[in-house]
């Protein structure tokens, strides 16, 4: 065997009996790797993870062809491509999520213009409607697989294109089957949209930036109440031919049309195929994404142990009881129109009282983004910081007199962070766990309990409990505003201890890992990045859960 070295590579000539073959390692992950003989890979199985080729991350063959022509970021280029990653990921993802929240604010909006009386709904089938959406976002999981086996922006691209053409044929329905089936898809499409979003912030972002910016992210969904609630201001002073109801369907499917064609132009599936980064910044937004998370980008092989592993992991059982908790009271976002008007609020000060309750919900999701960019490991906390608010709110919805209505609609405002708990602990879900399969099955369980959560809840608010809705307001208190925040800081305990073991242990385990490739005439061996292995967190002791 004979080997050449030059800059960023070593080429090693492996020689048996029937041919020469000659292999060339690229340089990967800042370091100049070598190509294991054959002949060495049994020594070198006991000391490091040994995976093949084809269950390596996809960015592999990406950094085999490029990494060697890349230097080294230096500081000023890192802040440079940071804020650049950041003002382009974070804003594309939350200007999809604003259009996928307003989707869902419909159905909130039009129970107040007129459209229950057009398809003849009820309080109690307006609930069934909103559970039937529900009910479709259980069974949407399935389209996981899809997230799994194909490119991220093809699947967001055909997402945005479903739910626009679903909202836009809400104006033709008439009955409240019509209104049942339509919200069961709209359910159905767009049940992988948030992982999906979560998996590309994942991707072009560091852990820490992930976690400040999480908050910032879910402004799109706090503020839908301000932009969709001028909206709907402005088409009660319209005087349209048709029903307002429906001309708000329109708008509000217009800008779902809009936003889906900018999807398809700029959406990108991972950092490789992203139009707005050179060469040198793909390389580096790889670099540094597996460097601060230890986790793979992107990968397209469904790989069995992880799925299991997932199932095993207690942390992944915990997480499914905070969204299950938590999302006991997601329909007050929905029931909040009407406790307006049974308040005494008119149709059109409902819409101003809308926007003051996203005005304060952006408000503290800022407050909540600063908190966590200044106080490192500081997120379980914030999610309990960020709950005490609406567990005073729903205390006092329960014990406050009827006849103190303006307290009443301070203390419905005084809700609105909860939202910011939900995605400080959605994106510490995507955070905490590595290996590409085990955390799109930890999202889809995740989310699984979440439309659990999200059937019983619009049940809880029965026309005959009207208008306190004591059951709703108390089971929200015990299980949202109590139960859920504990089960945060029970996380944030057992990923500490599982820390401190691995910090202790680091020393002894390898950097790197082998990845194998093999061809008919023989099988060649290099070292590269653990996070090129997509091993799963329990599988990597290098990895560090973010706190």
């Amino acid at each position: 065997m004979s080997s050449v070295a030059g800059k960023g590579q070593v080429l090693v000539t492996e020689e048996n009996e029937s041919s020469s073959i000659s292999s060339t390692s690229k340089y990967i992950s800042g370091t100049c790797n070598e190509i294991v003989s054959i002949t060495d890979e049994e020594n070198i199985q006991d000391k490091a993870k040994v995976i093949s080729s084809r269950d390596a991350d996809v960015t592999l063959e990406f950094l085999r062809q490029h990494d060697s022509e890349v230097p080294e970021i230096t500081g000023e280029q890192e802040k440079r491509l940071s804020r650049k990653v950041v003002w382009i990921i974070v804003p594309l993802c939350a200007l999809i999520d604003f259009a996928l929240y307003a989707d869902k604010a419909t159905a909130s909006y039009t129970s107040i213009f007129g459209m229950w009386k057009d398809t003849h709904l009820t309080q109690n089938m307006y609930n069934n409607s909103t559970t039937l959406f529900y009910v479709g976002f259980i069974v949407g999981q399935i389209n996981l697989i899809f997230l799994q086996k194909f490119p991220v922006g093809q699947v967001m691209t055909t997402l945005g294109f479903l739910w626009t053409l679903i909202i836009y044929l809400h104006t033709v329905a008439v009955n409240h089957q019509g209104i049942y089936a339509l919200r069961f898809f709209l359910g159905f499409v767009e049940a992988i949209a948030i992982p999906a979003l979560n998996t590309t912030m994942g991707q072009f972002l560091t852990a820490e930036e992930k976690s400040w910016t999480a908050s910032l992210f879910y402004t799109s969904c706090l503020g839908n109440e301000i932009i969709v609630g001028f909206i709907a201001f402005g088409l009660l002073h319209a005087h349209p031919s048709i029903a307002i109801w429906k001309l708000f369907m329109i708008v509000i499917a217009s800008i779902s049309m809009v936003v889906t064609v900018l999807i398809a132009l700029l959406y990108p599936s991972n950092p490789t195929n992203a139009r707005f980064l050179n060469l040198k910044e793909k390389i580096w937004v790889i670099r540094r994404v597996q460097k601060t998370t230890g986790s793979s980008i992107e990968q397209k092989i469904i790989k069995k142990h992880q799925i299991w592993e997932a199932f095993k992991d207690p942390i992944s059982w915990l997480f499914c009881a905070f969204f299950f908790c938590n999302q006991l009271s997601n329909n007050l976002v929905y029931q909040e129109k009407l406790l307006f008007k049974q308040l005494g609020v008119s149709t059109l000060g409902s819409t101003l009282v809308s926007v003051a309750y996203g005005g304060f919900s952006v408000t503290c999701a800022i407050i909540a983004s600063v908190l966590i960019r200044k106080k490192r490991d500081f997120t379980a906390y914030s999610v309990v910081i960020w709950t005490m608010f609406p567990l005073v709110g729903g205390i006092a919805m329960v014990c406050l007199p009827w006849e103190r209505k303006l307290a009443l609609l301070a203390m419905i405002c005084l809700c609105a962070p909860k939202g910011v708990a939900w995605i400080l602990m959605f994106s510490w879900n995507s955070t905490t766990v590595s290996g590409y399969t085990k955390k799109v099955t930890r999202n889809a369980m995740v989310m699984f309990w979440y439309g659990i959560a999200n059937i019983i809840a619009p049940q809880l608010w029965q026309a005959k409990d009207g208008p306190r809705y004591y059951t709703a307001w108390i089971v929200q208190i015990i299980f949202a505003f109590f139960l859920a925040p504990i089960s945060a800081l029970v996380i944030r305990i057992i990923l500490k201890r599982r820390n401190e073991r691995r910090i202790t242990a680091s020393g002894t385990e390898p950097a790197l890992g082998i990845i194998t490739d093999s061809t008919d005439e023989c099988r060649i061996s290099f070292k590269a990045n653990l996070a090129l292995l997509d091993l799963t967190d329990l599988e990597n002791e290098r990895f560090i859960y973010p706190l």
